[in-house]
């Protein structure tokens, strides 16, 4: 059954699962020994699942229904699980930028990965299925599915393709989510038993567990064990510990993907199903929140400040650039909303490049050691430019990206408490600082050791991974109205639900018709007493 889906085709499920469906053929088809028509059918696949979710984009009626594309089918009609996929304004962004990355993650594993090729090719289109499902499902149990079956991947990109240390990564890695998903799915198994308790329904549905109202006490715990959960994924402090470990194993096609993606999963838990499930709560979390996020952005960037692994600053930016996400979703209104989404795909582009960059260097150095560079810039000029640029979206310079998304964060967290919004300035400082000292340290100053006068500059094939994100990063920020445009819907339901009127609309329902005409019968002699 399609809803609201102009196309009349499941295409949503077309986009999810035609990764998949690569994936399959690869492993059954293909001998493992044919290498380069891995590599090739893994690219077409990546570019075409890219290209497949485009209409998407053109489609979508930004001030049409929230939800779009809708299909609806039966799957476990005894306890009340549907397979329900729908796409809103916030989770379009999040699927295109989702298949634009993973093409480029793919293709700059051409020369990267010379083991075990046909298995890691495998592994990359089954993440990348996980990953959009998560994304599009509209059904707590169909959500929780694509959640656990992401992690899978992961483990095994990191643990068998990954650096030195890559088996402690990988467990680290699972285990930590593991045990978020866990706490996750208690809470949603509480909403899904309180939604029966009220209605006599069984579901997992989310637009009908949002029409329920769950009393105070209910609404925290599920709220802190969401919290756990999605806090650990983002990832917050002080859940950020194996996030370092997990970018500084993973080979450059994984760390892209868990920046530009698996961590805006976290933030996506938060926007979708925390805040509007659990408005009560939001309400009361903000200020314990905020100052997690807050301390979450000054500690990464004051690490990231004292890295001497290249890798691993760019990591340490990520815990600092997601508490600035996290402090503007949990302004609860609509500037910080919209910038703390915004500024979820301008972290993915600008911190996928960067890792893509680092990566680059990588395979012909093999070292990440920042001493071991230095003055490359005169032997890699066009190398140099693609890494100015995306380091100035990173760091939130005008006209590009990043400064979209943080100007429009301070603004809406400045409404909410100047306090919040001073002490996060300090990370836009410290941020300017960790990057311009990177781009320093390896760009200018003397070509001094050897090694580094035969660098190569970028090849065709690295400039095809690197253009479309530099391109995003000016397009956003020069022109964002489109893509703001496509959240303004969301949005504002989002705002409507956790805003303070809306929970008093929600307490106090208007009076019957009969009794507003007996009490302009009665006029002041005899008022109406209040339910309260």
């Amino acid at each position: 059954m399609f809803e609201n889906n102009p196309f009349n085709f499941p295409i949503l499920s077309l986009v999810v699962f035609f990764p998949a469906i690569a994936a399959l053929f690869i492993l059954f088809f293909v001998k493992k020994t044919d290498e380069d028509r891995v590599r090739w059918l893994a690219n077409g696949a990546a570019l075409i699942g890219f290209l497949i979710s485009l209409p998407l984009w053109f489609a979508f009626d930004a001030a049409g229904p929230q939800f779009q594309f809708g299909e609806r089918y039966e799957w476990i009609p005894s306890i009340g699980v549907e397979y329900n996929l729908g796409l809103d304004g916030i989770s379009l962004l999040l699927v295109l930028m989702t298949t634009l990355l993973g093409f480029i993650a793919i293709l700059s594993s051409w020369k990267a990965v010379t083991e075990r090729v046909k298995q890691y090719y495998v592994f990359l289109l089954l993440l990348q299925t996980g990953m959009l499902g998560v994304f599009v499902a509209l059904d707590f149990f169909l959500f929780y599915v694509f959640w656990e079956v992401m992690l899978v991947p992961m483990y095994f990109l990191i643990g068998v393709w990954g650096g030195p240390r890559k088996l402690y990564a990988a467990i680290k890695f699972f285990l930590y989510t593991l045990v978020g998903s866990v706490l996750m799915l208690l809470g949603i198994l509480a909403l899904y038993f309180a939604h029966h308790g009220a209605t006599g329904e069984y579901t997992f549905d989310l637009l009908r567990l949002m029409e329920t109202s769950y009393a105070s006490g209910l609404q925290f715990w599920v709220f802190l064990a969401f919290f756990i959960g999605f806090a650990i994924k983002v990832p917050m402090f002080p859940f950020h510990t194996w996030l370092p470990d997990a970018h500084v194993e993973a080979p450059t096609a994984g760390s892209v993907i868990l920046a530009g993606v698996l961590l805006k999963m976290g933030t996506y838990g938060f926007v979708r199903f925390s805040i509007p499930l659990l408005p009560e709560a939001s309400r009361e979390a903000v200020w314990w929140v905020a100052t997690l996020a807050i301390i979450g952005i000054i500690y990464g960037a004051l690490v990231a400040l004292v890295q001497k692994d290249w890798k691993s600053l760019v990591a340490y930016s990520s815990v600092s650039h997601l508490g600035f996400v996290m402090l503007g979703v949990f302004a609860l209104n609509t500037l910080g909303l919209e910038g703390g989404i915004l500024q979820m795909i301008n972290h993915g582009l600008s911190t996928g490049g960067l890792f893509l960059l680092v990566g680059i260097m990588y395979e012909q150095r093999h070292t990440r050691d920042i001493a071991a560079y230095g003055g490359i810039a005169k032997v890699v000029p066009k190398y140099a430019a693609l890494f100015l640029i995306i380091a100035l979206a990173s760091m939130g310079l005008p006209m590009l990206n990043g400064f979209i998304g943080e100007f429009l964060i301070l603004q809406g967290v400045f409404q909410v408490d100047w306090v919040y919004a001073a002490f996060a300035v300090s990370g836009i400082v410290l941020g300017a600082a960790y990057l311009l000292w990177l781009y320093q340290r390896v760009m200018f100053g003397k070509l001094d050791k050897e090694e580094n006068r035969g660098l190569a500059d970028v090849t065709s094939r690295e400039n095809a991974t690197l253009v479309p994100i530099v391109a995003l990063c000016i397009f956003i920020g020069v022109y964002p109205k489109p893509f703001l445009d496509k959240l303004a819907v969301p949005v504002a339901a989002i705002v409507e639900r956790v805003s303070p009127e809306s929970a008093q609309t929600a307490e106090a329902p208007p009076l019957p018709a009969e009794v507003l005409e007996l009490e302009d019968g009665l006029g002041d002699a005899a008022p109406i007493p209040s339910d309260d």
